[in-house]
């Protein structure tokens, strides 16, 4: 199983996720240009990918969806609400509704020999979902976009072998950013995104013995820095008596805007 960005940011998301014979794209939130040469950057081609799965409508997971399906159709998944937001949204334009298959936002189901959950998030969408990848030997989940974390996410995340999981902010930074003052509120609150803290608390929370790589995800540009996100997350962890060198845990950091991190299980 891999894992590899292609961006992932607030700028825009696309996650793919392989495995011995499955492909999937996790979000499309950038142009269908940036896709084609993130997969080609990894060896991959669209005419290789099983589906995408969307988390949620907001533009940075969507913008590049409705043009990307009218060169390379494919079957979308994502829970109902959301179908109904992006079909909805003048951005995305005439799409192929017969490609859409819904799911719930609490949901196993197989694509390929993936098999996939889906895991309700706190955030400020119609119905938004992180997503857990099994293929019956490893695991690994995508997991952005998030105010808060709660005990059934947690739960749903226990044995993973990888995570992408989002450090999108540094506290101090939002504070004195530029933000104005209600996106501040926005970002911080349980509808929000999670703190490069609240990642490590989140982290300390799930990691197992079989953790092998975590990769930090969906930044700020506004309001972090790699350099910033990792420390953070890493003293986090230790200051719960998680030390990744001694667990042999490969810890990275996601770039916003080009392809990056890609990891092999």
């Amino acid at each position: 199983m891999e894992i590899a960005s292609i961006c992932s940011g607030s700028s825009g998301n696309c996650i793919l996720v392989k495995s011995e014979d499955t492909n999937i794209l996790v979000d499309v939130g950038v142009p269908k240009k940036r896709i084609e040469e993130g997969l080609d950057y990894f060896n991959t081609s669209p005419n290789e990918i099983d589906a995408i799965l969307i988390t949620h409508e907001h533009s940075d997971h969507v913008k590049g969806l409705g043009v990307y399906l009218r060169a390379h159709p494919v079957s979308v998944y994502a829970t109902k609400a959301t179908i109904e937001d992006v079909l909805s949204s003048s951005t995305i334009g005439e799409v192929d509704e017969e490609l859409f298959e819904e799911i719930g936002s609490e949901e196993e189901f197989f694509v390929g020999g993936l098999k996939i959950n889906s895991i309700p998030t706190s955030h400020d969408a119609s119905d938004s979902v992180c997503y857990r990848f099994d293929d019956g030997e490893k695991s690994c989940a995508i997991v952005t976009d998030l105010g808060y974390y709660h005990d059934e996410l947690i739960d749903s995340l226990q044995d993973l072998d990888a995570i992408l999981v989002e450090a999108n902010h540094d506290l101090k930074m939002l504070e004195v950013g530029p933000y104005p003052y209600q996106l501040k509120m926005r970002v911080w609150s349980n509808e929000g995104h999670l703190s490069n803290e609240a990642c490590g608390q989140l982290l300390s929370k799930i990691i197992s013995d079989r953790m092998q790589y975590i990769i930090l995800g969906h930044l700020s540009k506004e309001n972090n820095y790699p350099e910033l996100a990792f420390e953070t997350v890493r003293n986090e962890l230790m200051f719960n008596d998680i030390d990744l060198n001694d667990m042999g845990i490969e810890i990275r950091v996601a770039k916003r805007d080009c392809p990056s991190c890609n990891i092999k299980i």
